[in-house]
């Protein structure tokens, strides 16, 4: 079976957050899905193309304009990126674009951001007394994401430019760095788990995301110990489970707001996050109970990626597949 890896996934988000040789060799894994017959990937041939929208429930394309009106109606809107895939940026800001000029104020949330970058975040967003660097430097990027910042920094500009909220979605980076080297259990009783209130939190450990996670790290690290994967495992819970919790309590404030404009939730993070549902999305309607979401998948057309997009939409890896242009970075990695 032919897997895919990338640095579009959960795995390689958390090697942002310097978690040592390990981690860095684990290499982020995004779904690990089987390839359709060959007869039906041959017929996927002629259909795929670049910039195209796929429905998976039904396998169907849908026009920008199509799935601007669905969006329009949900209360969380999940992007999943290839990281630093400009094309992906490019993506997400028309999305913000037409909500903006539907007359909506959504609320950006980011995965390239900790915790802990909030207040300056909230102070370079919405006022001019703090620069650029002076918020680069504040926010520690080389260290706390890394990579160009100018990648990402068309997000952060046009929150700033059309005064939206920006929220940083990710633990900080010392939670999950406790959490991948002790375990889960010896990290509640650490200092930063009580910093950040995490310390009787409620993890849910689903059978499934485990199932699909560690299948994962598996087939991407293959060799590693069991106690490396648990812990790597745990470390991706605590994520995806503060990544909701943030979602959570935004969906929460829009709806104490009493303004129809508000929202919806527009969630940018690696592919891996919101794959079938399972790592933030599914932890999010846990914690609010009835709540509209749709997922969006971005990921790169090549002409012989045919059966892992018919893969992806088979397996109905989010609720639309949008096909982009390769990043400057190539196609994803794949396992060896």
């Amino acid at each position: 079976m032919r897997r895919r890896c990338s640095f579009k996934s959960w795995a390689a988000a958390i090697c942002h957050y310097g978690l040592g040789l390990a981690l860095v060799l684990a290499a982020g894994c995004a779904s690990a899905v089987p390839p359709p017959p060959p007869s039906q990937a041959t017929g996927a041939a002629a259909k795929f193309h670049e910039g195209q929208i796929v429905e998976t429930s039904g396998g169907h394309s849908v026009s920008p304009d199509q799935l601007f009106v669905a969006l329009q109606g949900q209360d969380v809107v999940y992007l999943g990126e290839e990281h630093h895939n400009r094309f992906h940026i490019d993506s997400a800001l028309l999305v913000l674009e037409r909500l903006v000029a539907a007359g909506r104020h959504p609320v950006l949330a980011m995965e390239m951001f900790g915790w802990d970058n909030q207040p300056a975040l909230d102070r370079y967003v919405s006022s001019e007394d703090l620069t650029r660097e002076e918020f680069l430097n504040q926010i520690h990027w080389p260290q706390s994401w890394g990579g160009p910042f100018e990648d990402y920094e068309p997000l952060v500009r046009f929150a700033k430019e059309h005064r939206l909220r920006l929220v940083a979605l990710n633990p900080p980076k010392a939670v999950v760095r406790a959490v991948a080297t002790r375990g889960l259990d010896q990290a509640r009783r650490g200092a930063e788990m009580t910093r950040w209130g995490l310390e009787d939190e409620t993890i849910v450990d689903d059978p499934a995301y485990r199932e699909k996670i560690l299948q994962q790290l598996r087939a991407c690290h293959d060799g590693g110990s069991e106690a490396m994967y648990r812990t790597m495992y745990e470390a991706s819970m605590v994520r995806d489970e503060g990544m909701a919790k943030v979602i959570a309590a935004e969906l929460q404030r829009i709806g104490a707001s009493g303004d129809p404009s508000a929202g919806p939730v527009v969630s940018y993070t690696g592919g891996g996050h919101v794959q079938f549902h399972l790592p933030v999305p599914k932890r999010v309607a846990r914690r609010i109970g009835a709540v509209r979401q749709a997922t969006i998948y971005m990921t790169s057309y090549a002409p012989d990626r045919m059966d892992d997009i018919q893969s992806m939409i088979s397996e109905r890896i989010a609720d639309y597949l949008w096909l982009t242009s390769v990043s400057a970075h190539g196609l994803p990695r794949r396992c060896r």
